[in-house]
């Protein structure tokens, strides 16, 4: 994979904006899109950057109820599971409403709680014939508080708070006990600290921010600069722009991984505080010698400026990227987080790999509906080309789970429908240069004929979900289906059946949507097509709504050591 600079990733994304990983290269101008031809009027359509409107725009279609679909949206959700939302009527309504990857984050609760949960998720899977995938976030070098009291801290402005890493002190509003010995060697006398219950929601009563006073043997004095409540048993606590020397895979990570992990198949590990390539590398190794988490796929979650200055690496080694605002919003100015988030998605996008964002309707935490902000906040993700939107305390805790999985839900399909998918297409066929690969060249061409005869979907036969992948880098306006057909493996020992890892882990790319096909009926077929196989597709489609008669569908297939794109148009 050939690395892109940062740079060249913020000009094509921003207009004078000042590349932050570069010495402030000089502003350019943003290139705008080919006019469209003169004599085109009320249906000409106008292009900006990655946003495609009908021109001229009736304000009265924006209120026009948008039409029901199997799928509420391309876009994936990233559910976290906890508290107001384990239970298995909570998850089946979550799935209904475009869940498709339950997180379990091992920051706080203890693997028996989140197994019960789990469990529950299995129950909700088999009501509702919903797939779901499992995603298990780990720790990392994540420095807590802990209050043992659980009852509330308050904190008051221009008053001094003790850290310590004496862990039987009780927490007060002077003192703090944290998790860490080492703080007191990290920080110095300005240093900035952030405290906050799950991460920070950026509200000036439920998080503090700390400036560093004075450093005392093994305590860290601090000055509070705003006045707050801290509630709940554990906080989070980051210090800005300063490394903390801890292993990014930690020994109480490992321990979860080998017992939770391998007895629940995990799809995806979401590996905290990812600094370096090599971080990939040695979670990658750990989960080599697990048995079945060989297939795991590693997301990188960037937290913090390190992993943002090693971001090329990282993205070569990682299955996936989560872009982890909260931390991150803390370490860059806020006016940079906006352009760190459009560089790394372009970057994931002309990569073929998810990008996944977090942090974008906290206020539904507690409450009903999103703010002008985080709702504008969900659409401009979908249009830098977000593959998922990562929910964490909005459906944790948060009072309303399902309410917040379905507005986000809609959201994103909204956007979608003004997505530019032609400038997009024109973009990464140009990244992705000449000659193309065997692959790429027919995964591009058969999204293109696909939108050419306006077919209602794409259909792909895969084993390992790479060719399906590749037709989703593309962004298709249509749904991809993608018929995983499972493979007879040996160890000599027993036989097992591939396919249900290759499935699941589709459910976190936009625009891909799996089924399981029959073992018995091979991806690879020597005949020109496999009836059977590519029937039991198009019934899957048309159940679902998503294939009508008359429709044209592009289908793609190996046959033999060819790989075959055709249009199908159905009869009544």
């Amino acid at each position: 994979m050939v690395a892109v600079p940062f740079e060249e990733c913020a000009r094509s994304h921003a207009n004078k904006a000042s590349a932050f990983i570069s010495d402030h290269p000089p502003p350019l101008r943003r290139r705008r899109s080919p006019l469209p031809p003169p004599e085109k009027t009320a249906g000409e359509k106008m292009q900006a950057n990655n946003l495609l409107l009908e021109e001229p725009i009736r304000m009265a279609s924006i209120l026009e109820p948008s039409k029901p679909t199997f799928f509420p949206a391309m876009t994936k959700i990233v559910g976290t599971l906890g508290p107001k939302s384990r239970s298995a009527d909570i998850i089946s309504r979550c799935l209904n409403a475009g869940m498709s990857v339950a997180r379990f984050d091992f920051s706080w609760g203890d693997a028996e709680f989140h197994q019960e949960t789990l469990e529950n998720m299995k129950a909700a899977v088999k009501s509702t014939k919903k797939l779901c995938a499992v995603m298990l976030d780990t720790i990392g070098p994540e420095l807590q508080v802990v209050n043992k009291t659980e009852g509330p801290i308050p904190l008051e402005a221009d008053t001094l708070l003790v850290l310590t890493p004496d862990q039987d002190k009780e927490a007060t509003s002077n003192l703090l006990p944290i998790n860490f010995s080492g703080l007191s060697k990290a920080v110095k006398k300005g240093d900035t600290i952030f405290i906050g219950q799950y991460l920070f929601t950026g509200s000036e009563t439920t998080s503090v921010w700390l400036e560093v006073t004075e450093v005392n043997g093994e305590d860290v004095v601090c000055l509070v600069k705003n006045s707050a409540v801290l509630s709940g048993s554990l906080y989070t606590l980051h210090v800005s722009q300063i490394r903390i020397d801890l292993p990014t895979l930690t020994d109480d990570d490992k321990k979860v991984i080998s017992t939770w992990g391998v007895r629940n198949n995990i799809d995806f590990l979401s590996l905290s505080y990812t600094r370096h390539a090599e971080d990939i590398r040695h979670a990658r190794e750990f989960l080599s010698k697990l048995g079945e988490l060989r297939q795991t796929q590693i997301f990188a979650k960037i937290e913090n400026v390190e992993g943002l200055n090693h971001f090329d690496e990282i993205l070569q080694e990682a299955d996936g990227i989560i872009i982890s605002r909260g931390n991150l919003g803390i370490d860059l100015p806020p006016e940079k987080v906006f352009l760190f988030q459009k560089a790394a998605v372009y970057k994931c996008n002309m990569a073929g790999k998810p990008a996944v964002v977090t942090r974008v309707v906290d206020s539904m935490t507690d409450n009903l509906r999103p703010t002008r902000a985080e709702a504008t906040d969900v659409a401009n993700a979908i249009l830098d080309g977000s593959d998922a939107i990562l929910l964490g305390a909005e459906t944790l805790r948060g009072l309303y789970p399902v309410e917040t999985i379905s507005i986000v839900g809609k959201i994103c399909a909204e956007a979608e429908k003004v997505f530019n998918q032609d400038l997009y297409f024109k973009k990464t066929v140009k990244y992705v240069g000449e000659p193309m690969s065997h692959l790429e060249s027919i995964a591009s061409s058969a999204v293109r004929a696909a939108i050419k005869v306006k077919a209602s979907v794409i259909i792909c036969f895969t084993s390992s979900g790479r060719a399906a992948r590749l037709l989703a880098k593309y962004r298709p306006t249509m749904p991809v289906i993608s018929v995983v057909v499972p493979q007879l493996k040996t160890n000599q020992l027993r036989w097992t059946f591939s396919g249900a890892f290759e499935a699941r882990q589709s459910l976190v790319v936009r625009g891909l949507f799996p089924m399981l096909a029959d073992p018995r009926h091979p991806a690879e077929s020597t005949s020109g097509t496999n009836e059977t196989i590519l029937k039991v597709a198009l019934d899957h489609g048309k159940a679902s709504g998503l294939i009508k008669p008359h429709d044209r569908v592009v289908v793609c297939q190996k046959v033999g050591d060819a790989s075959v794109v055709k249009i199908i148009e159905l009869d009544d």
